[in-house]
């Protein structure tokens, strides 16, 4: 019952390759070494607790769009993560406020 598109889950359908997992593998390294190699420029130091905060969250998003299959996932999920991951970085950047800074020293930096 395969014929029109009938009988055949849509996840199947989306499915990436492996290569896909490689790659996404491959930017999330990247961006590890990256987290890393920031910590040691001094020119950053101002910005440095923004900048691993902002490339941890993309790092976040990509683990949950790739390898929690929210983009071959039902729209709804997709937006109830959203929903979530807005209210988590809203509040914590409130509470950074609250601090008095969102600099690198609100958070215990230079």
């Amino acid at each position: 019952m395969t014929s029109a598109g009938h009988g055949t889950n849509s996840a199947e359908k989306h499915h990436h390759g492996t290569g896909v997992y490689w790659k996404v593998g491959a930017v999330l390294a990247v961006i590890t070494a990256l987290e890393v190699g920031v910590v040691y420029v001094e020119a950053l130091a101002a910005v440095l607790a923004v900048l691993l905060i902002l490339l941890g969250m993309a790092k976040f998003v990509l683990v949950a769009w790739y390898f929690m299959h929210l983009n071959i996932d039902s729209k709804v999920y997709t937006g109830f993560f959203a929903a979530g991951f807005l209210v988590a970085v809203a509040t914590f950047v409130a509470l950074l406020a609250m601090a008095g800074s969102i600099g690198a020293e609100a958070l215990g930096g230079a």
